[in-house]
């Protein structure tokens, strides 16, 4: 018979409601799709009051921290959450002493996006690698020397630690629980359920190849950008792409890289790239076979690619990052 799982998840004023619904919502869907209940959800705050997350909501907890603490039953899994008043709570010893009180009796001890501060100030999380938010990664690792961080990544496992980043990073954590709990079929029916567009792995980065560029602000310009990402496969040079801009070459060329901040070989090698991780880490696609699905005329040119921009080949990555039925 299957065990309830008690997950305790520390609210204080002004998270961000999605980093605590998003996770809830995923760990509440499992309970639906096995119809039976999988996850117990425990709300709590360091004085037991209700708290306000940004945005004006008003949300119910179930005990302070100190109160559940207390209580000797199993708790499998402590979720910090996020938000802008995650720095005022890592300085409240209530908070502190209640989660490192929590933590001491958790299997596995995770935060979502700036409740890593939280986490980081109760020590729990010096000697380990970390994530958070990209705009305070930098902060937590000048504030915590112990940890060390890891700004670009979805989230990151070390251990029993699980740390995310911000926002939508939480629906990606919570869904590496389900498969770490259960199976992947599981998680993946759990994304398709609540309309997750696509799974990202721990390893993947923050920002999509298309969010780091800045988008072009002439029209034709911004088409071609807009286009290029869905023809991956086709000839992709700056000759055909200013044919299709209806620009000279060097125009387009000129024009593309004043606007985006990226020259068009290197915003098409991005996407290429990005394209071939995530065909690494959810088929068994031969490595050739993924070079041509994505543009690249020849294996080695992904290998090369690769090896440039993720210090890896793609042969290692798949290794690393690849996500398969257990």
């Amino acid at each position: 018979m299957d065990r309830i799982r008690t997950v305790v998840f520390v609210v204080y004023d002004d998270i961000q409601l999605l980093d605590f619904a998003g996770p809830v919502d995923v760990l509440t869907s499992v309970d639906n799709l096995r119809g039976k209940i999988t996850y117990r959800k425990v709300i709590a705050s360091a004085t037991g009051r209700r708290i306000r997350a940004l945005g004006g909501i008003d949300i119910g907890v179930d005990g302070s921290l100190a109160a559940i603490a207390r209580d000797n039953s199993e708790i499998d899994t402590l979720v910090v959450v996020g938000g802008f008043g995650a720095f005022a709570a890592a300085a409240d010893q209530r908070m502190v002493v209640g989660v490192r009180a929590l933590a001491s009796r958790a299997r596995r001890i995770a935060s979502v996006c700036s409740g890593a501060e939280v986490l980081a100030a109760a020590g729990l999380l010096d000697g380990y690698r970390a994530t958070t938010h990209w705009s305070w990664c930098d902060q937590l690792a000048d504030r915590y020397p112990e940890v060390a961080v890891e700004p670009d990544q979805i989230y990151v496992r070390d251990r029993n630690r699980w740390t995310s980043a911000g926002v939508t990073a939480g629906i990606d954590l919570a869904l590496a629980f389900v498969e770490d709990d259960f199976t992947i079929e599981l998680a993946h029916a759990i994304a398709r359920w609540l309309v997750v567009f696509a799974r990202r792995p721990g390893g993947q980065s923050q920002f999509s190849a298309q969010l780091r560029s800045h988008p072009a602000r002439t029209p034709a310009v911004r088409a071609v950008q807009q286009w290029i990402p869905d023809n991956l496969d086709a000839d992709l040079n700056v000759v055909a792409l200013a044919q299709r801009a209806g620009m000279s070459e060097r125009n387009f060329a000129r024009v593309f890289r004043a606007e985006t901040g990226e020259t068009p070989a290197y915003y098409v090698e991005s996407l290429r790239v990005e394209a071939a991780r995530r065909l690494l880490e959810t088929t068994e696609l031969t490595i050739a076979a993924i070079a041509k699905s994505v543009g690249f005329k020849h294996a080695e040119t992904l290998h090369r690619a690769m090896s440039r921009r993720l210090a890896t080949t793609p042969d290692r990555y798949r290794q690393h990052f690849a996500t398969k039925a257990s």
